[in-house]
């Protein structure tokens, strides 16, 4: 028998499974894992510095770029916080439009999270159709924000503006002739209300098609069950929130514990697992996807009957209309005022945390009653899960390190900040 000897390993950072920029050091006896160390610092932004240095209504882009396959949920702690520190509550239409665009961002997210994760560990076709049903929301995005990801959609004191009546369409070109132009745009005629309950009726079916794959797969259970096993009481102390704790089957969830916006006004419920292995906590963000489904259907009927203001009307925090900022000299003074300087927040303190599909998502914000924040601190849902990698893979063979990166479902926007 040759002698196994000890190795020293370089996972990442040009490992697919890495996302680019995670670069763990492993240390191998032969094929099984001794020590997972995670090294950060390749993709290192500065936001909460560059936060500290602009006002505040100019960092909410800032936002959207942290986990950007979850961008109006990290919009939505920061500008809750801001909310909070000026004591404004948005408009109710408001509060549930933001309700479904962060329920569409977790779906936006779960789809992202199964086509990859399904990718690094050996499904090939999960990846394709993940990625058909993505469009559909990123055109709902694009819609109201003019933007496929980086919405800047939410303000304080509401979003930025009300749900338009008509959806883009397609036209006809070299890649698709009228009558193919014409099949893509038959759920596009209504309105964008139209559009997203049209894809709350189809899309159960989708989640179906998944489970189809992967659910009762004997590969797929090959290499996520026991695989990363995390007990309840351990999960807790090392910090997990979202589907990382609820997989370990606590049923933690900011929606249901703090509720914020109108989430007591919805009927939805919180999956849990049972074992705490990857398998479980990928069966728990399947459901979610399913709950997350119900909350905007039930949005969607609310906003129907419910027409109203989108946003505060105080334009010492919200820019006037356009036409009014053309001929009134007051609401041309407002508009450069907020522009070039923004508005003063009281000072105080506040932490400000949302149910962000990866996890707790927060905003540690203080005021001096300057017009930029005095620190800006984000508590990453995937910091904390990452910080757990050691203890997850140990014992594990070097395959099932990808498995367990994908079940952290980590974007490294967001922990290397």
């Amino acid at each position: 028998m040759p002698e196994i000897r000890n190795m020293t390993m370089n996972f990442g950072p040009q490992h697919p499974a890495a996302h680019g920029v995670l670069r763990l050091v492993l240390e191998m006896d032969g094929e099984v894992i001794e020590r997972a160390d995670p090294h950060i610092g390749l993709l290192h932004r500065a936001t909460e510095k560059l936060a500290e240095s602009k006002p505040y209504n100019q960092s909410i882009g800032y936002m959207d770029r942290l986990d950007y396959v979850s961008m109006m949920c990290n919009e939505h702690a920061y500008v809750r916080a801001i909310e909070i520190l000026l004591g404004v509550t948005p408009p109710i239409r408001a509060q549930y439009i933001r309700v479904m665009f962060s329920e569409i961002t977790r779906i936006l997210n779960h789809l992202m999270w199964l086509g990859t994760h399904g990718l690094d560990i050996g499904a090939m076709t999960v990846f394709l159709y993940c990625f058909r049903e993505r469009e559909d929301l990123l055109d709902c995005y694009e819609a109201v924000s003019g933007t496929r990801m980086h919405a800047t959609y939410f303000r304080p004191g509401g979003v930025y503006r009300d749900l338009p009546d008509s959806m883009p369409r397609y036209l006809p070109s070299r890649w698709h002739n009228e009558e193919e132009v014409k099949r893509l745009n038959e759920n596009r005629q209504g309105s964008l209300l139209d559009f997203i309950e049209n894809f709350t009726e189809r899309f159960p079916v989708c989640v179906d098609e998944y489970e189809t794959l992967l659910t009762d797969n004997r590969i797929w259970k090959q290499r996520t069950v026991n695989i990363g096993v995390v007990s309840p009481e351990r999960a807790l102390q090392l910090g997990f929130t979202g589907p990382m704790l609820r997989g370990s089957g606590i049923a933690w969830d900011l929606r249901k514990k703090q509720p914020y916006e109108v989430y007591d006004k919805l009927d939805f419920d919180i999956p849990i697992g049972t074992n705490g292995d990857c398998y479980d906590r990928y069966l728990v963000r399947v459901e979610e996807m399913r709950q997350s489904n119900r909350i905007i259907k039930q949005c969607v009927d609310w906003l129907r009957k419910n027409p109203g203001p989108v946003i505060i009307d105080d334009h010492k925090l919200v820019p006037p209309r356009r036409e009014e900022m053309k001929d009134d000299m007051e609401s041309l003074i407002h508009h450069f005022k907020l522009f070039t300087e923004g508005y003063c927040v009281p000072e105080g303190e506040v932490y400000s945390a949302v149910e962000h599909p990866k996890g707790e998502f927060g905003i540690y914000l203080i005021s001096d009653g300057a017009n930029k924040p005095y620190r800006v601190k984000i508590r990453a849902a995937g910091f904390v899960h990452l910080s757990a990698i050691d203890e997850m893979v140990k014992g594990h063979m070097l395959a099932d390190v990808v498995a367990v990166i994908g079940t952290q479902d980590i974007v490294f926007g967001e922990i290397d900040r």
